[in-house]
């Protein structure tokens, strides 16, 4: 068996702060025995403004963030899931909300880019629309790691069940969920879909999320937590910065997947 941590955030404007964050949480994963800790989206910078992530945009393979990540999965011989970075475009005025993936040699050997952009319009004034600063991704990700074989998704991606039928059919382990879900559809929403997504594809999950109030004034839900694949919650955060731990055992999944196989009796694909 492996321990993995799901680290939450409540990141500020400043990216210097929230990487100085980023080290003191990724110290107590580390600390907790974990061998991969995942970061929550959004974590170098909850920016004033959409707009605002332009200004830490870096370009793949280099700039200080990277760095920070490599250095740091080096240091502490961790695999780390960098929720994610604003990664540039083709568009100088879009990014790309890309996570990327260290090994325990501080080398990075996945990227991913978000897939489902975030545009809605809940009740009241809150409104987001991602795709005027970002552009999507197309690509969904499945990599081998020592842990398991691990597939990731992007906060809005939650919402969408085919992608992780998608992740399944290339033999994802363990799903990766990386987000800055909002106060109101996490209430409502954020633990019924990703048990959900834990029970009907016989996976764990592993989720990180931003967590409280924002100096932007975004209000995050938390809820950061660890699911097995019977759908049951492992381990949880609330609010406020911090990390949740557990165990995951692939041979136990593996097991459970022959004797309740219901990822053979699909009849619809």
């Amino acid at each position: 068996m492996n321990i993995i941590a799901s680290i939450q955030m409540v990141s500020t404007t400043r990216r210097a702060d929230n990487l100085a964050e980023v080290e003191r949480l990724l110290l107590q994963a580390k600390q907790a025995g974990a061998e991969l800790a995942l970061l929550p989206e959004n974590f170098p910078m909850m920016a004033q403004e959409d707009a605002g992530v332009l200004s830490i945009k870096e370009s793949i393979g280099q700039g200080p963030i990277q760095d920070f990540l490599s250095q740091q999965a080096r240091k502490h011989a961790m695999w780390i899931v960098a929720g994610t970075m604003p990664i540039a475009s083709e568009d100088p005025e879009k990014v790309y909300a890309a996570c990327l993936i260290y090994d325990a040699q501080g080398e990075r050997v996945a990227r991913y880019d978000k897939i489902h952009l975030f545009d809605v319009e809940l009740e009241g004034d809150e409104s987001y629309k991602e795709s005027a600063t970002m552009m999507a991704g197309s690509q969904p990700l499945v990599i081998d790691t020592p842990f398991a074989r691990l597939g990731i998704a992007i906060c809005y991606d939650l919402r969408f069940p085919e992608m992780f039928r998608c992740l399944i059919d290339q033999g994802a382990e363990l799903i990766a969920v990386m987000a800055a879900f909002t106060a109101t559809t996490g209430e409502a929403h954020w633990e019924c879909l990703l048990r959900a997504r834990a029970i009907e594809n016989l996976c764990y999950i592993a989720a990180s999320n931003q967590g409280g109030l924002h100096e932007n004034g975004r209000e995050t839900f938390g809820g950061s937590m660890i699911i097995d694949p019977w759908g049951r919650v492992q381990n949880r955060l609330e609010q406020g910065a911090g990390v949740v731990t557990a165990e995951i055992d692939i041979a136990t999944m593996q097991q459970t997947r022959q004797s309740f196989p219901c990822l053979q009796h699909r009849k619809i694909s």
